[in-house]
């Protein structure tokens, strides 16, 4: 494989943060930070932290962790908390092959992300623009993941386009890598280098020839997997060991 053209190795607990925007909250904010929806636009029920117990480094790499905490913001109160990352304005990628191991954690309730949103909205507002979901996963299935794509002309008429894997051994409590290989004319969904899902491009219809930014978050509940909270399994850890970007 050629050499990385960008990485991230959070196994040195002096790893460079200087591209990272720590997000803070539970509202999903318009371009220009005022907030739209709660849950940031999921239901989430988690509040962002920058603290030291929702988002730390540490021999194992960094690490996402919820927490049933309560916590009172702006006249609302909320009984987790939690981390989420992204590297909006300084670093985004059009194509490429983008690897990130991680180690996620299982239970009820918790929802690790590894994504990517557009730089620019060249398309308009979401999810005109796209979204691309590299892995999702619902903390109570431990053997399976899935790979989504996001388009369309607006909420009503947005398109959702998901892929699923199930591990025949092992689950996602352990480290995996998980990438994804994106051209002009497609994307691959791969994990540990096997790959379980394929899309065509069709140019004109789907917005995936911009930049896009890449998210780590860690929610609490939400309506990906709409389920009551299992508050036994937290704190639960999302742990991110390297991240590498191949032309």
């Amino acid at each position: 494989m050629n050499k990385p053209i960008w990485e991230q190795n959070f196994l040195d607990r002096n790893a460079d943060m200087k591209l990272w925007n720590i997000r803070l909250g539970n509202d999903l904010l318009d371009n220009e930070g005022n907030p739209i929806d709660p849950g940031w636009g999921n239901g989430e029920q988690q509040y962002y932290t920058d603290h030291s117990s929702n988002l730390y480094i540490d021999e194992f790499g960094l690490n996402l962790c919820a927490r049933s905490e309560s916590i009172g913001k702006d006249g609302r109160n909320f009984a987790y908390t939690s981390a989420r990352l992204d590297t909006k304005d300084h670093f985004s990628f059009c194509y490429g092959k983008l690897v990130v191991r991680a180690k996620l954690p299982v239970g009820q309730g918790v929802w690790p992300a590894i994504w990517l949103l557009p730089q620019e909205q060249a398309y308009g507002p979401w999810p005109a623009s796209g979204e691309i979901d590299i892995m999702e996963a619902k903390g109570r299935l431990p053997q399976q993941i899935s790979g989504t794509l996001h388009y369309g002309k607006d909420w009503e008429h947005q398109i959702v386009e998901e892929f699923s894997h199930h591990f025949e051994s092992g689950t996602i409590n352990e480290f995996h890598d998980y990438a994804l290989e994106w051209t002009a004319s497609s994307i691959r969904w791969l994990v540990d280098g096997h790959c379980f899902a394929e899309r065509c491009l069709e140019p004109g219809v789907m917005p995936f020839n911009e930049s896009f930014y890449l998210v780590l978050n860690l929610a609490v509940g939400g309506w990906y997997d709409n389920v009551a909270v299992d508050e036994a399994v937290l704190p639960a850890v999302m742990t991110v060991s390297g991240i590498w970007l191949y032309p």
